[in-house]
């Protein structure tokens, strides 16, 4: 049901580090007009985790402003159960058109725990799910064993594969073909995921160069490996700055440089500074300096 390129779109604070509602309606209308398939609100990179619940929720209203008939998520990233589900249903009631389930960030479950506290956050929210698993950034593994035992449930439709594994994808066809709609979540196996059956992006670097990001999705869907395979080459050391511990700051940056945004983050996360913002801003600006012409598509 869900495919393309979904933004995990950034949140935006004002200099008093309240939510900056102007700036995200125009970053999130500039994302669609470039031809992304939807948004997700408040993941990793939206810092959801330094938010409120009611700040998420307003993060989500300004999502579904923008995608208007194409999804709007919201990520469910809570220490705990209850929490969890309690965001679930508050998503549902404010038009989330679904939820992106990370599972408990903070304890580290185990299988029958992670299984039970997906199930009870898709009952919660009662709307379409999409499993986030990163083993890599949350130290909970939710693998293919366990999506077949999930797929009972309707609800769980997509997962952003995020393992850093390119092998799982092929797993996942493998064990479950297409019940799952396959996400990559890794900026710099996108290429690879995509050319391998994911059918779609839920990408990073796009909030910043969203045209280029939608181009290689669609070329690879005309099967013009080539033309795309050559942006992407392009587009790498860029899809390199997603995967950092500091991928916030560094995607801020370069929505700074490249649109004209900000790069105001919430405590304890600070701006880039030094020699770190350097080479930040000359990996950004070399890319710019180089970029290819876009073909029609």
């Amino acid at each position: 049901m869900w495919q393309g390129i979904i933004p995990a779109v950034t949140t935006k604070f004002t200099e008093d580090g309240d939510l900056d509602h102007a700036e995200m309606e125009r970053c999130f209308a500039y994302q669609m007009e470039s031809g992304c398939h939807g948004l997700v609100a408040c993941g990793t990179l939206g810092e959801g985790n330094m938010l409120t619940h009611e700040e998420r929720l307003s993060v989500l209203r300004l999502c579904k402003q923008a995608t208007g008939n194409r999804p709007a998520l919201l990520t469910i990233s809570e220490a705990g159960t209850r929490e969890a589900c309690e965001l679930a249903g508050q998503a549902a009631s404010a038009g989330a058109d679904g939820v992106m389930i990370v599972p408990s960030p903070i304890y580290h479950t185990n299988r029958q725990e992670t299984i039970a506290n997906l199930r009870a956050i898709a009952q919660a929210a009662d709307l379409p799910v999409m499993i986030y698993s990163n083993r890599v950034g949350y130290r909970v593994d939710v693998t293919p064993d366990m999506m077949e035992e999930l797929a009972d449930d309707q609800r769980f439709v997509a997962i952003k594969e995020s393992s850093d594994d390119i092998r799982r994808a092929t797993e996942i066809f493998n064990r479950l073909g297409d019940r799952y709609a396959v996400f990559t979540g890794v900026d710099n196996l996108a290429f690879e995921a995509l050319t391998a059956g994911a059918v779609g992006w839920i990408a990073g670097l796009v909030v910043a160069f969203p045209k280029e990001t939608v181009a290689i999705y669609e070329l690879i869907r005309q099967q013009r490996y080539k033309e795309a395979l050559d942006i992407y080459r392009w587009f790498r050391p860029l899809l390199d700055l997603d995967v950092s511990t500091f991928l916030v700051q560094q995607i801020k940056l370069a929505e700074v440089i490249e649109i004209g945004s900000n790069d105001r983050v919430r405590l304890p996360r600070m701006p880039l500074t030094g020699e770190h913002r350097k080479k930040v801003e000359e990996i950004v600006e070399a890319a710019i300096a180089s970029r290819p012409p876009l073909p029609h598509f």
